[in-house]
């Protein structure tokens, strides 16, 4: 779950990690309240999407009065901001942060992550600013790296040569090694999947201000959280994913007509590399967690069978120990007599329970084409999609 800059910023202000006066507005007569109350002439205006490179798209305007901040709100909000991380189709700017500027001179990226290879806390540091994308990409030097341990343990002199790295000393590379300290408390206490500090503004006294951040949550970790869960930008996710993590289904609306459903993520990507193979078109992705129920399954199979688009229904299901077949197959059953239609159904499944599945399947009186492999069942799905079966 991505958090907008003003909810990251809110989060790491706990952890002691210093961030700029500011407020949201979703009006630009807030706008103008925001900035009244910073009493300052030295102002930026923010648009707030889950989106990097808002500076260069004119989504940050400075300011120098509430006048000024209320106009540039105006400009922003309900407009569309296209950056090159939102795609040609752009988001909309539905709320602004109001911040009041600060005066720095160095500017750092810091960023924490999981590293991939080893699972320990990796924390990243290099020059910041709006183009360090750019810069890395285009080959120049990239940014410095230091593993923090698996079992989050702390290593005071090897972040202290780190800061020191990156180009501070004295009281800026003192504070640099309790902001890493801190970012380390927070990514592990907020399950989080990457904070990420750009710029990080070094002031002249040494201190170290969060210009800009970005923050990560994971999903998988919300039910520890429901506080954190309740920061979720609910105009930003779409209505029928949200629907389907709703009932523990991760589901993505696709473009063709094959509808998939399939426990597991690995078997629900293979699936989808399958169709494709065969010369099909996904309908959708769908992975059935493992805490997910009968009824769990039913809704997200609706989803499927309220897809238009959809002209066949490829269920490939691997019967583990907290997901047996037949749970599927219920689920299947159910969705059908709720919404009183079905799909050409192609059928494969192995593992716990498929013979009691198959009896599910006669009591719910379903037809279904079982195949006894995964690339049978995807080419014989493609063909009944293109009207061949």
């Amino acid at each position: 779950m991505e958090l907008h800059e003003f909810q990251a910023k809110g989060l790491l202000s706990r952890y002691a990690l210093e961030c700029p006066q500011g407020h949201v507005a979703a009006t630009p007569e807030e706008a103008e309240r925001a900035a009244t109350s910073l009493g300052s002439s030295n102002l930026f205006v923010k648009a707030q999407i889950h989106a990097g490179s808002r500076f260069k798209a004119g989504g940050v305007r400075k300011v120098r009065s509430p006048a000024e901040a209320k106009a540039a709100a105006r400009e922003l909000l309900g407009q569309k901001l296209v950056t090159q991380q939102t795609g040609p189709g752009g988001q909309t700017v539905r709320s602004v942060l109001v911040e009041a500027g600060v005066e720095g001179g160095q500017e750092l990226y810091l960023a924490m992550i999981v590293d991939g290879s080893s699972g320990a806390l990796m924390v990243m540091g290099g020059d910041g600013g709006t183009d360090v994308e750019e810069r890395t990409g285009n080959g120049l030097p990239s940014l410095k790296a230091l593993l923090l341990g698996t079992s989050g343990e702390m290593h005071p002199g090897e972040i202290a040569d780190f800061c020191k790295a990156l180009g501070l000393s004295g009281a800026a590379a003192e504070n640099c090694v309790g902001v890493i300290r801190n970012m380390h408390r927070a990514f592990i206490e907020l399950d989080a999947s990457l904070i990420e500090i750009n710029p990080l503004l070094v002031t002249a006294g040494g201190g170290l201000v969060v210009a800009d951040a970005k923050v990560m949550l994971d999903d998988n970790a919300m039910f520890r959280h429901p506080d954190l869960a309740a920061l979720r930008d609910q105009s930003d996710v779409d209505a029928v994913e949200l629907k389907a993590q709703q009932h523990q289904i991760n589901f993505v609306q696709l473009t063709g007509d094959v509808g998939i459903v399939a426990n597991g993520a690995g078997l629900g990507l293979a699936t989808l590399d399958l169709v494709r193979a065969a010369g099909g078109v996904p309908a959708n992705f769908m992975d059935i967690r493992t805490t997910a129920k009968s009824l769990d399954i039913a809704q997200g199979i609706s989803l499927v069978l309220d897809n238009p688009r959809a002209k066949v229904l490829l269920i490939n299901v691997y019967g583990g120990g907290m997901q047996p077949c037949d749970t599927i197959v219920e689920g299947l059953g159910i969705a059908v007599r709720r919404k009183g239609k079905s799909l050409p159904i192609v059928l494969r499944l192995t593992g716990n329970n498929e013979e009691l599945a198959r009896l599910r399947l006669i009591s719910f009186n379903l037809q279904a084409v079982e195949c006894g492999d995964m690339w049978q069942a995807a080419t014989r799905a493609v063909a009944i999609a293109a009207g061949r079966g």
